[in-house]
């Protein structure tokens, strides 16, 4: 999908699209002011943000410790550590064919599992039972997208490091790739992973953190689907990377600061979802 700059002077009337019972958990309303996106159009957005008829595609990699606890903004956020010298960088690729009151558009969330302010700063835990540490969640450290609008949204409402780029979904029977182009034409990320795997449903909600304005934000992310799901075990005990590259990093600046994450690109674990339901809140104000 190409990057879209035009922003509509209207919210999308799509409020009827999202009659799934998913959503009647959530109730719907307004920020505290409308959202300037700029000097002459302003929005009265309502959230969460629904999501729905979502194609997703993660991988789960290991990478750096160190260098992945050098790329959080606030030193309360500790990646969660991994069995040597590691931590956990998650890739999530979104095609988002429905959202309420906005166009449809392509998004990739590279983030950091962390803990903020942990009293028990333990290995792999908080990834298996994250329900058992309150401070659980994840962190976004680079957020292209394909709408000039949810740029802005990102960068005002929760400080989150949106860029507007272009980005490619392809999926078949056995794949689905993601392509990030930057506005230099780098093709500079680009993730395969399986359309298939172990069916395993998910009905996930947890944490975002993000920095607004020297400010650490929290926020609510909640998703619904049945992903197929696979499993490599074995790179949790090895640092070689045994299996297939499921990343690669090409030329540009964000290529290269992604690579010094120092990941490995062969995947701990990949999911696929072709159509999951998701939503997504303004910062927690008790936060």
């Amino acid at each position: 999908m190409k990057a879209n700059t035009i922003i509509s002077p209207e919210l999308l009337n799509n409020k009827d699209d999202f009659s799934a019972e998913y959503f009647n958990q959530f109730n719907l309303r307004n920020a505290a002011s409308p959202l300037k996106l700029n000097k002459s159009i302003t929005k009265d957005y309502l959230f969460p943000t629904f999501y729905g008829d979502v194609s997703c595609s993660i991988g789960v990699f290991l990478c750096d410790y160190q260098a992945a606890l050098e790329q959080l903004p606030n030193a309360s956020m500790k990646p969660v550590k991994m069995p040597g010298g590691r931590a956990l960088v998650t890739i999530s690729c979104y095609e988002y064919k429905k959202v309420l009151g906005v166009a449809p558009y392509n998004e990739i969330a590279v983030t950091i599992p962390i803990q903020v302010n942990p009293s028990f700063d333990l290995p792999v835990l908080p990834i298996i039972a994250e329900k058992l540490f309150s401070g659980f969640g994840y962190h976004v450290i680079h957020m292209p997208v394909t709408s000039l609008e949810n740029q802005i949204r990102g960068l005002k409402i929760w400080g989150l490091p949106k860029v507007v780029n272009d980005i490619d979904i392809a999926i078949d029977d056995k794949s689905s790739t993601t392509t990030a182009i930057d506005e230099h034409g780098n093709r500079y990320l680009s993730l395969t992973i399986p359309t298939q795997g172990k069916s395993t449903q998910f009905d996930v909600r947890s944490n975002l953190y993000s920095v607004l304005n020297g400010e650490m934000k929290q926020s609510e992310t909640c998703f619904n689907g049945n992903f197929n799901v696979t499993k490599n075990m074995g790179q949790l005990l090895s640092k070689a990377s045994k299996g297939q590259a499921a990343l690669m990093l090409g030329e540009g600046e964000q290529a290269d600061t992604l690579r010094e994450l120092m990941i490995n690109p062969v995947p701990f674990q990949t999911r696929f979802c072709s159509g999951m339901n998701a939503c997504f809140d303004l910062p927690n104000p008790n936060y």
